[in-house]
């Protein structure tokens, strides 16, 4: 497995698949070919389906257009064997011709790949890539996961971890102020400051969930304006771990290092989805960016509170698992509807994984590992309408 710094990206919204891959690649060749005057892009299945409405063209021609032409083309009905977020580039040459074309794959949370088994900037920084085999580190060195972390990244990784603790209260200290209608034209209202100033109306405990709801919102809000957020996994999901963190941070007072404790935890967690399955909505629907969210903050929220190296990975797996099967359905191809909510229950429904695994003895039947095995298989399954293309489900419910 990657390094956590691969996880979690620090860049702008409102896609990690659809912007800030492509975005990342375009550079990429760019760098190949600085002289070029001309470039020829194409952009296939999921990247051409929802392509505009994530903005994908313009991360694109951002990058391109600085000195060259682009003549770009969308190919939404072609889907090429590894990953349906494919993209082609090639110079065009005076005479008109093709050189040098090169296909790469953008397979969620802004990383890049060549085709299976090579992923571009892949450097293996985790010996043990199932929750299994971590589980019996933990055992038998008595350690804690974020300390599994730590010997595998280095002492530098907090350094890193504490930048992406603080983009993550930003995020949600600006949208929970920012009140107007968000880009695209579903004219959506930014929710979140309504939510946070009628929470903190409300008596303690719907106060918290009201509050949870307001952070998760603020952040996603954030991100589908062209904010700067951190995938957590992606961007579509990247309201749910801010949501839960900025609030437990906020009314239990934890300490900055058991925030980043929390977060190394989080992001292994991730690691072990993104390695053993997928985090991509175009490849295994939302189960793999909302679901993998939640996951990830009931393992962060179940570390702060004490919680045993079992009883983080159920409240882990419960956080997957009762995503299992969620589609990807970008109403008009944009990270608004249903994206922007599925992050505020998600986050509610992380902190719930984490009271109930909490309550628990860590013993459960339906491990972690399994349930990454049935989402991965869960998401092959699903039909390409279903999987960030805007052809089913409630991107059709206008019709």
């Amino acid at each position: 497995m990657e390094s956590l710094r691969h996880l979690y990206r620090i860049g702008i919204g409102p896609s990690s698949s659809h912007t800030m891959g492509p975005q990342s690649a375009a550079k990429i060749y760019l760098q190949r070919h600085p002289e070029a005057k001309a470039f020829d892009v194409v952009l296939y299945g999921s990247l051409a389906a929802t392509g505009k409405g994530h903005m994908t063209d313009q991360a694109i021609l951002r990058v391109l257009e600085q000195q060259s032409t682009v003549d770009l083309h969308w190919e939404p009905h072609t889907r090429l064997p590894f990953h349906p977020n494919a993209m082609k580039f090639a110079v065009v040459q005076p005479d008109g011709t093709l050189f040098d074309e090169w296909t790469v794959y953008s397979i969620g949370g802004g990383a890049l790949s060549q085709g299976p088994n090579d992923a571009i900037e892949h450097r293996r920084v985790y010996p043990l890539t199932t929750m299994k085999e971590i589980i019996e580190w933990c055992s038998k060195t008595g350690c804690s996961m974020w300390e599994y972390v730590e010997q595998n990244e280095g002492p530098e990784i907090w350094d890193y971890l504490r930048q992406v603790w603080q983009v993550m209260c930003e995020a949600v200290e600006r949208g929970i102020n920012r009140e107007g209608v968000l880009p695209g034209p579903l004219g959506l209202q930014r929710k979140a400051p309504v939510y946070y100033t009628k929470a903190m109306g409300y008596k303690a405990n719907l106060q918290s969930s009201g509050l949870v709801y307001a952070y998760a919102l603020a952040v996603s809000e954030e991100n589908a304006s062209g904010g700067i957020i951190v995938t957590a996994p992606t961007c579509g999901s990247c309201g749910v771990m801010p949501g839960v963190l900025y609030h437990l941070g906020h009314n239990h007072r934890f300490s900055e290092e058991r925030m980043l404790h929390a977060i190394a935890t989080a992001g292994l967690i991730g690691n072990l989805v993104k390695y053993n399955a997928s985090i991509s909505g175009a490849d295994v629907g939302c189960q793999g960016e909302v679901g993998v969210a939640s996951a990830m903050a009931a393992a962060a929220a179940c570390q702060l509170f004490g919680g045993s190296v079992t009883q983080i990975e159920y409240a882990a797996e419960m956080g997957l698992e009762h995503h299992l099967g969620m589609t990807c359905d970008p109403v008009c191809g944009l990270v608004q509807i249903p994206c922007i909510e599925r992050n505020a229950f998600a986050a509610a429904r992380a902190l719930d994984a984490n009271f109930y695994a909490s309550l628990s003895d860590g013993q459960h039947r339906v491990s972690f590992d399994r349930v990454v095995r049935v989402m991965k298989q869960t998401g092959h399954d699903l039909p390409s309408l279903y999987k960030e293309t805007s052809e089913g489900g409630l991107a059709k419910m206008d019709e």
